[in-house]
């Protein structure tokens, strides 16, 4: 048990992933947005496409299939959430 916290631990430090931090959508091409999900993965349906410089709150993060997926939600309408991959979070 105590080697899993460690392990989850250094996960959210090397992610920057602390729970109701807040970060911004960062490295998004200029005609492309980034996906909200309904899950952690590319198999989830799409919520909504986030531009650059989207501000959100992040939660949890979790890894699926080697790939670092953070739970969101939109800091000006925190009743939108979904997941994001972690590659394209900045904090703010």
């Amino acid at each position: 048990m105590r080697t899993h916290f460690a392990a989850l631990l250094a996960l959210m430090i090397t992610t920057g992933c602390a729970v109701g931090s807040g970060a911004v959508v960062k490295g998004v091409e200029p005609n492309d947005l980034l996906k909200l999900r309904e899950g952690p993965g590319v198999n989830h349906k799409i919520i909504i496409g986030l531009p650059e410089g989207t501000r959100l709150t992040r939660q949890n993060c979790v890894t699926n299939n080697g790939k670092v997926w953070c739970r969101v939600s939109l800091a000006d309408k925190p009743g939108i959430s979904g997941y994001v991959s972690a590659d394209y979070l900045a904090h703010r």
